[in-house]
């Protein structure tokens, strides 16, 4: 989950201002056999980046469509590591996986429909993973492996080889072209929730959500400002086929707003005028808000790791003493006061938490002096850069901090500073002008270390659009050891070591300047249940918890 990422990608969703007609049947809170009932709001400061299952990549996307769209696979509401753990969604059952771990067997459940009352298909789930390459989604990357995929993707085929279905029997059988370590895990992210057909395959029309196949459906969506989740009416249908892993809805509508202003919505949740804030209070709002409402608000864990990204292919970051320069020059503990002490200092791309993480430290500092030794030996030619960020409040602290940073060390540096919609769709977009460096943070999709470098640092995630591969790093040789390793499994031995030392040899590279760990919170208003609400690991607050006390 991109995300990460925030979880990761971002939209163009958030550039339009739209009405969009409710998915399907009534929507006066009869659907589902969920308990409580009640309207609630939510405020996110950047809007969720796509409202589509096959191209949201972000924290506040995936926080969103958890609960509206559900794969063949899934993961199990519930907090902590429980929660990390792959089950039956829309699939009666766990895969039958052949023994050389190439060909993946499934059945749908069957008589389920969509919100809209459209019966959910075998066949969905092949326009679904076609849906991804169509539309140069970021979350392509993981399915790539699937025999056909590439040929479609490139246009030499009308479809994806490797997946056959049987939409009278429900029977779905995937080929890969090798086995893959990773293939339960990116069946449950939300790139591969079945939609149907009708669903326009071009990216620019996907602002209209497709039918909802979760416990929620969206209504209304007016991007970047507000929108609805309500009951999905046909939910009942998925429940009554055995998809029992999969949480029904315990409020009846949540209405998502955006708020660019942090300290805003702290004093929204504190005065109960909203329910649940997404992001973490401000640093100057923290201390009063731990102090004065313990009972609504705690901190929670986080797997995610924030970076600076450096574009490895274009000087002056073409010139490894320079990357390895802003290693050195970073405080992560200067970042960690914009944090209000949120931050967990590291220097390394898997965080705590991740298999495979093991703590060192290469670039030992701040050591400012090193620093400017480094460039002083590199002297680079080109020292005229832009750095990017958000308009996000930290954030933008964030990129003034590393701004001051790269001005000390002589480079002629320029802010741009963007808003938080739109920030990662256009970095990711290879045509955006002077992309030099800048902000990046990851939030794991999946408890797997392949995700902390695939869509990240492989060099077949340097896509032309929604890339997540910033640093548009592509050393060969390190991709084929990631891909040697995504053919094992993770409990294998040697397998969990080998991503300790792949972390290493990408930090030798210097592709990155990460400085730390985010612990999260949550915080609610005085009229929801706390006890009951969670933050799932994965996809962040799990909508499916909020009750009304």
């Amino acid at each position: 989950m991109g995300m990460l990422r925030r979880i990761s990608t971002v939209a163009c969703v958030a550039t339009l201002t739209l009405g969009v007609a409710a998915c399907g049947g009534d929507s006066g809170g009869s659907g589902g056999s969920g308990g409580g009932g009640g309207d609630i709001t939510v405020t996110m400061t950047s809007f969720p980046d796509y409202v589509d299952p096959q191209l949201s990549y972000t924290v506040e996307g995936w926080e969103t469509l958890y609960n509206v769209y559900v794969p063949l696979l899934t993961y199990r509401h519930a907090k902590g590591e429980d929660g990390t753990q792959v089950v039956p969604g829309l699939a009666q059952d766990m895969p039958e996986v052949s023994p050389d771990g190439k060909i993946y067997k499934l059945k749908l459940r069957s008589n389920m429909k969509y919100s809209d009352g459209t019966p959910i298909k075998a066949s969905d789930f092949t326009y679904a993973i076609q849906r991804l390459f169509k539309a140069n989604s970021g979350g392509s990357v993981f399915y790539e492996p699937i025999v056909g995929a590439t040929d479609y993707a490139e246009g030499k085929a009308d479809t994806i080889s490797g997946i056959a279905t049987n939409d009278a029997t429900g029977d779905i059988t995937i080929t890969l072209t090798e086995a893959n370590g990773t293939f339960d895990n990116v069946l449950g992210l939300p790139f591969a929730a079945p939609v149907p057909p009708s669903t326009p395959l071009d990216k620019d029309a996907t602002n209209d959500p497709p039918p909802a196949s979760g416990p929620f459906m969206i209504s209304q969506v007016q991007a970047p400002q507000t929108m609805t989740m309500e009951r999905n009416p046909n939910f009942s249908s998925v429940r009554d086929a055995g998809a029992d892993e999969v949480a029904d809805a315990s409020v009846d509508k949540i209405t998502i707003t955006q708020n660019k202003s942090n300290t805003a919505q702290v004093t929204d949740i504190e005065q109960n005028r909203v329910d649940y804030m997404s992001d973490p209070p401000d640093a100057d709002r923290l201390a009063e808000v731990k102090s004065r409402y313990a009972s609504r608000f705690r901190m929670e864990d986080s797997i995610n790791t924030y970076y600076f990204w450096m574009n490895t292919q274009t000087a002056p970051f073409n010139d490894l003493k320079v990357r390895q320069a802003v290693n050195y020059a970073i405080d992560p503990e200067a970042l960690n006061r914009v944090f209000g002490g949120r931050l967990h200092p590291s220097q390394q791309i898997l965080p705590p938490g991740m298999p495979g993480h093991q703590d060192f430290t290469l670039y030992p500092g701040p050591d400012l002096g090193k620093a400017k030794q480094l460039i002083a030996e590199a002297n680079p030619a080109d020292r005229d850069i832009t750095v990017w960020t958000d308009d996000e409040p930290d954030r933008k602290r964030i990129g003034e901090y590393y701004h001051d940073v790269l001005s000390q060390l002589g480079f002629n540096a320029t802010l741009k500073v963007i808003s938080g919609d739109v920030y990662w769709a256009t970095i990711g977009n290879q045509s955006t002008p002077d992309l030099d460096t800048g902000f990046g943070d990851w939030f794991q999709d999946f408890p797997h270390p392949d995700d902390f470098f695939r869509p990240l640092l492989n060099g077949a995630s340097i896509l032309p659009t929604n890339g997540n591969n910033y640093s548009r790093a592509s050393l060969p040789d390190l991709d084929a050891r990631m891909n040697e390793l995504r053919t094992k499994q993770l409990e294998d031995p040697g397998v969990k070591d080998g991503y300790a030392a792949l972390d290493r040899s990408y930090m030798e590279q210097a592709v990155w300047a990460p400085y730390g760990n985010e612990q999260y919170t949550t915080f609610l208003s005085e009229r929801m249940d706390f006890d009951k609400s969670y933050r799932h690991l994965l996809f962040s607050q799990d909508f499916s918890s909020f009750a009304l006390k």
